[in-house]
């Protein structure tokens, strides 16, 4: 079994920045991609960015130029750097991880973290 632990995320000014970290532990063997989504108030959850274990990257257009994604390998940690934070980023933030290798499992399988607040307010 495998388990992600979001954090980083809190209460931030319009105009400030938050890095979220997520940590995947267990018996893993590899993790494909793994990327950070969003659900704010009323809204459905949504992709914000994703990284691939070869370091290929992809936003969604409302945080390019303003979001970084990275990932350390050797630690299965993904990072999410939130720069010029708007109104509209906030959200639950969810970290998931995408086909991955357990071992002692034949299938590969997605995972997702409990979620972490991220509130942007005046």
């Amino acid at each position: 079994q495998v388990q992600l632990v979001e954090s980083g995320g809190g209460l931030v000014q319009p105009g400030g920045s938050l890095r979220l970290s997520c940590a995947a532990s267990g018996s893993i063997f590899s993790i494909y991609a793994m990327g950070w989504y969003r659900q704010g108030p009323g809204k459905q959850r949504e992709l914000v960015a994703s990284i691939t274990s070869g370091g290929y990257t992809n936003y969604a257009d409302s945080v390019k130029g303003r979001f970084t994604i990275s990932r350390d390998n050797a630690k299965n940690t993904v990072y999410l750097q939130m720069n010029s934070l708007k109104f509209e980023d906030t959200a639950v933030y969810y970290c998931k991880s995408d086909r991955v290798r357990v071992a002692g499992l034949r299938e590969l399988y997605d995972y997702w973290g409990q979620g972490t607040q991220v509130t942007v307010s005046s």
